[in-house]
């Protein structure tokens, strides 16, 4: 898979200082646990002769070679009583001669001269792209039935079919070090800002916000997966978005525990998942899902033990520290709550995790009567998502605009990826209880590798 062209506003200038080294080692079992399109002239239409084009019915002779003025004259000497020859048919205000030019496209209406093949527009031999818009820039169709009630038909997926993957094989061990290479140089070449929208992106997809097909919607009721996560229905979509959020997490803990290297590594890389949890926040990506993950990951108990890696991260990037402390925390805890920004010019995927959990029957933490004054925040917020579908559509819209994604680091962040590289082509079939419990084994070593206790 070729890389993204410099000129794509994807990709920006590597960042020095995101150095990661990932980790060679590979825990063992858990394998087995389980249209870009062109309008062309071609040099066969360009080399059409004009002396070839019909002629239909009383209409002149276009473009036709000029006669000799001696057969002119000929024709007008007097012939019959005749002193004048017959002055010629007028030309028809639109011509019945209507030709295709070799893109394909029929004359304009206003043309009073039909195009010939080759004659105009691009040189034979040149192509004339026409680059199709990407589906997330497609303005959905309105549709009379999306407002009012549709009796859903069956329960909705929107993870993308199994793809052979660009970075995968057909079948992979778990964290094979060639592709977490692969990975770890990937987003060093991109800037936090252009793996935001990367995220963004497979987030609206995974959620159902943006690329709903009229089949979908038919088959389940309603116009967006925000709606459908509050349905009876929406049982399957639910489990899949906790699915990502778990998966994700892992990944981005893996990131920081996997580094094995220099005290400093680690330190930029903590940094590195600060930044992007800073450009995926309100006002600027608008990702809360996203950002939901990675705080997940740098809060996770086997990253946040790490006390000589958070000291180096506040000495030498001081203003990435003081954000996680004073921004990110406070931030998390309030969307966690029910709270927090949720307003649709602002986030453009709103915090659907907290309602998606409450949903699928989980108690919430702390005494009852804080947990009953969370539950009605929680539904409130799950009802406000459900009625602001088209808003946050439009926003995620606007945010997505012109952006044109790296596809082997849009793939990386897909649900079925992640699950792949972290329990490999076998392991990701295991019963997810028994896959997370297994890699937070994992992931316990690894960072009591890197700083023991005592």
């Amino acid at each position: 898979m070729e890389k993204t062209s410099p000129a794509s506003p994807g990709t920006t200038a590597p960042c020095p200082v995101r150095t990661r080294k990932w980790s060679d080692s590979q825990p063992a079992g858990l394998e087995h646990m389980g249209r870009s399109r062109e309008d062309h002239c071609g040099p066969e239409a360009s080399a059409m002769p004009t002396c070839a084009l019909p002629r239909m019915g009383s209409d002149p002779v276009l473009l036709k070679t000029p006669a000799p003025l001696g057969s002119v004259a000929d024709r007008l000497r007097a012939s019959d009583g005749q002193l004048h020859a017959k002055a010629p048919t007028k030309p028809p205000r639109t011509p019945s001669l209507v030709l295709r030019d070799a893109s394909g496209r029929p004359p304009t209406y206003c043309e009073l001269v039909p195009r010939v093949p080759g004659a105009q527009g691009t040189p034979p031999g040149h192509s004339s792209p026409e680059t199709e818009a990407p589906w997330w820039e497609a303005e959905e169709e309105e549709e009379e039935e999306s407002r009012s009630f549709a009796r859903p038909q069956a329960e909705v997926s929107f993870c993308p079919p199994n793809n052979p993957s660009c970075l995968l094989g057909p079948q992979n061990r778990p964290l094979e070090p060639r592709v977490l290479s692969t990975l770890r140089g990937l987003f060093l070449e991109h800037h936090p800002g252009s793996t935001a929208l990367h995220l963004l992106l497979a987030d609206c997809q995974a959620t159902g916000l943006l690329g709903v097909t009229k089949a979908q919607r038919g088959a389940m009721g309603v116009a967006s997966g925000l709606e459908l996560l509050t349905l009876p229905h929406g049982h399957r979509l639910r489990l899949e978005l906790l699915e990502r959020h778990e998966a994700l997490a892992l990944a981005g803990a893996l990131a920081v525990l996997g580094c094995a290297g220099p005290l400093e590594e680690r330190a930029a890389t903590l940094r590195g998942l600060v930044e992007l949890a800073l450009a995926l926040g309100p006002g600027a990506a608008g990702d809360l899902p996203g950002l939901a993950a990675v705080m997940g990951a740098l809060l996770m108990p086997q990253v946040s033990r790490l006390e000589r890696t958070w000291r180096q991260l506040r000495r030498s990037h001081t203003e990435a520290a003081l954000a996680f402390e004073q921004e990110l925390k406070p931030l998390m805890r309030a969307l966690d709550e029910g709270a927090g920004p949720c307003d649709p010019g602002e986030v453009a995927l709103p915090h659907v995790v907290p309602a998606v959990r409450l949903l699928e029957g989980e108690e919430l933490p702390g005494p009852l009567d804080e947990s009953c004054e969370r539950l009605l925040r929680t539904l409130h917020r799950a009802r406000q998502m459900a009625q602001d579908a088209p808003k946050f559509r439009e926003a995620a819209a606007r945010r997505l605009r012109g952006f044109r994604p790296n596809p082997q680091l849009r793939e990386a962040l897909t649900t079925g990826f992640v699950q792949r590289l972290l329990w490999g082509s076998r392991g990701v079939g295991a019963p997810q209880a028994a896959r997370l419990e297994k890699f937070q084994r994992v992931l316990s070593v690894l960072s009591q590798r890197l700083e023991p206790d005592g």
